[in-house]
């Protein structure tokens, strides 16, 4: 699951936030398979889709975060759960995009396929009022 400023994102589901308050990100990975797995990285990567298979990644001007983009994790037991919390500042109006890459340090475990489908996280920054 994830969510971004409490807000629980699908497909279907733009968050709205505001340019220059910090937006709660929160990341859940539960691990449905049967060995514990990591330990690995997971990295959030904001960008911005012009609608003509173009993403603009390049947004160090646009978009900072409050922490690190990148949560290493040890491992995750079976069908436990494990949290991270970041923190998104959004410094100019526009609708963004969060894609969420994973790296593997440890070749002899896999991470979950589900964990691959994760939903799209649309966030429109507003100016504020």
């Amino acid at each position: 699951d994830i969510l971004v400023d409490g807000q629980l994102c699908d497909c279907d589901n733009v968050v709205n936030c505001k340019v220059g308050d910090p937006i709660p990100l929160q990341v859940k990975l539960t691990n449905w398979s049967k060995h514990s797995v990591g330990p690995f990285a997971l990295t959030v990567m904001p960008y911005q889709d012009y609608q003509n298979g173009v993403h603009n990644y390049e947004l160090q001007d646009a978009i900072t975060f409050v922490g690190s983009n990148t949560f290493y994790i040890d491992s995750v037991k079976p069908t436990k759960d494990s949290v991270y919390f970041g923190a998104l500042l959004f410094l100019y109006t526009g609708d963004f995009y969060l894609n969420i890459k994973f790296h593997e340090d440890n070749c002899s475990r896999e991470l979950p396929l589900s964990w691959f489908c994760l939903p799209s996280v649309h966030i429109r920054a507003t100016e504020p009022v």
